[in-house]
């Protein structure tokens, strides 16, 4: 059966039924199937496989040997920019390993990206991260959705940084952040902090670089501590809540 979602083509939903099936391990063992016995697993047509296949493989996580065809590569070869990917492996398996490492590439990303936009920002990107933060307080107050409203914030920062390979990581920061977000608001049972965050975005439109770097720095640097500090019974009783 295709994991399909509303408005998925079929295409898109078998590399999700099949990338699932992947980094789950489900051909650890037994090799992953021809393009025929794919399409007669799934009910897909070879032009639907064909191309689901493709795109898998351009994901890093499939390739084509000679005398051997379709093989699933190893896990150190898997595209862990592609959101999709970085999605399955999140889900896959509650890992607070895979949480810090995203948070230390953030550490790396968004701090410079905060100056960035103080310097670079137009009236429409500070106008997004007004928006955005005030998506926040309207959901502390039970009116908006906390976990969109805080990714939002950090995608408008990324856009207001008028530089198109930030911009481009949108789709990473928003995929990963559903569950960093959802897992720290758990353990610090409750939700982003907005004064902290009213810190950064005080700092770009005063045009002050280094002291929106500085507050982007403590929201990150906070939220590395909290999934550090986290213990194996934490990480078991988030992986038990999310299954």
């Amino acid at each position: 059966m295709i994991r399909t979602q509303p408005g998925l083509s079929l295409t898109y939903g078998l590399v999700e039924s099949l990338g699932q099936a992947i980094v789950t391990g489900e051909y650890a063992q037994v090799g992953f199937p021809t393009e025929g016995e794919l399409s007669k697993q799934f009910g897909a047509s070879r032009t639907v496989t064909r191309e689901a296949v493709k795109m898998l493989t351009a994901k890093g996580l499939l390739s084509a040997r000679p005398r051997h065809g379709t093989v699933v590569e190893p896990e150190n070869e898997w595209n862990l920019l592609d959101p999709d990917v970085l999605r399955w492996m999140l889900e896959r398996k509650f890992s607070l390993r895979l949480l810090a490492e995203f948070t230390e590439m953030r550490l790396g990303i968004e701090p410079a990206a905060a100056g960035l936009a103080a310097r670079n920002a137009d009236e429409a990107g500070l106008n997004g991260i007004r928006k955005a933060l005030d998506r926040m307080k309207t959901a502390a107050e039970g009116e908006d959705d906390p976990l969109t409203a805080d990714i939002a914030f950090h995608v408008a920062i990324l856009n207001a940084t008028k530089n198109p390979f930030y911009r481009d990581l949108h789709e990473l920061v928003n995929t990963a952040l559903r569950i960093s977000i959802r897992f720290t608001n758990r353990i610090k049972g409750r939700t982003a902090s907005i004064p902290s965050h009213e810190d950064v975005a005080s700092a770009i439109f005063a045009r002050d670089a280094e002291a929106a770097q500085k507050a982007m720095q403590v929201i990150l640097v906070d939220v590395l501590d909290l999934i550090r500090a986290a213990s194996p019974e934490t990480e078991s009783e988030a992986a038990r809540r999310d299954a």
